[in-house]
């Protein structure tokens, strides 16, 4: 489903027919500058025409802000329109911002566990396109930090999935500080809670996954130096093969 275009770097290089094509939905984005340049408003049209005008008004007035804050409010009108029984439908749709837009209406969906939460959001976590990776576990973040004992433990067996995509998922939606998102104080404070996910990948042989967990190690650092410090010099020990070196020079960036 990912589009093997080379994309534009900046805005003013889209041209206006892939523009024009990424705005119906039918083009996926290849780079970050394209998908912050999708007009939400004439997407959202053109992917669920059915979608009351009063919405569409509110996302254009929404047009200045943060394209996270953009993401979550269109997953909330679709919600308040699909309801979460109509979200999945979307979750193949040719456009991936619709997708990542299926993963906020997931994440803000009331009543759900989080375990049900997880298995919807399955799909957009393996999914081809890097930004729905990204979208995927960004709305989930508040879900974990509610509880984080009872993330990590649903989380655990995404470690052991053949998808790199999963494995990856399980250390990224648990970073303690993360990217355009909340942290997790539970975790800075004491980033052993999180020791269950990072373990199995420890010496994991994709880089993705293993950029994931050095990053979670770094954060954990930035607060928590000496458990850094101890964990590294033990895996060192324990798993002496050039993943988990890899993973551990990383970890150790900011650490003097």
């Amino acid at each position: 489903m990912t589009t093997s275009r080379t994309g534009a770097a900046r805005r003013a290089d889209i041209l206006p027919a892939v523009l024009t094509a990424l705005n119906d939905g039918t083009l996926e984005t290849a780079t970050l500058a394209e998908g912050l340049a999708v007009d939400f408003a004439l997407l959202l049209k053109a992917a669920v025409p059915a979608i009351p005008e009063e919405s569409i008004r509110l996302v254009y007035s929404a047009a200045s802000t943060g394209v996270t804050r953009r993401m979550e409010l269109v997953g909330a009108l679709l919600l308040q329109h699909l309801g979460i029984d109509g979200i999945p439908t979307l979750t193949t749709h040719s456009s991936d911002t619709v997708r990542g837009w299926a993963a906020y209406a997931i994440g803000l969906a009331p009543k759900l566990k989080l375990k049900d939460r997880l298995e919807l959001l399955r799909p957009l976590a393996e999914d081809s396109h890097f930004g729905v990776r990204e979208w995927a576990w960004l709305p989930l973040r508040p879900h974990v930090t509610a509880n984080v004992n009872h993330a990590v433990k649903l989380l655990v067996p995404w470690t052991r999935e053949t998808s790199h995509y999963l494995r990856r998922f399980a250390s990224e939606v648990t970073r303690p500080r993360g990217v355009w998102t909340c942290h997790i104080t539970a975790l800075k404070d004491n980033p052993e809670l999180g020791r269950p996910i990072l373990e199995p990948l420890r010496a994991d042989p994709e880089p993705y996954v293993q950029d994931s967990v050095a990053n979670w190690l770094n954060d954990a650092g930035k607060s928590n130096a000496t458990w850094l410090k101890t964990l590294t010099d033990r895996w060192r020990n324990e798993s002496p093969c050039p993943e988990t070196h890899i993973i551990i020079k990383r970890a150790l960036r900011n650490i003097k």
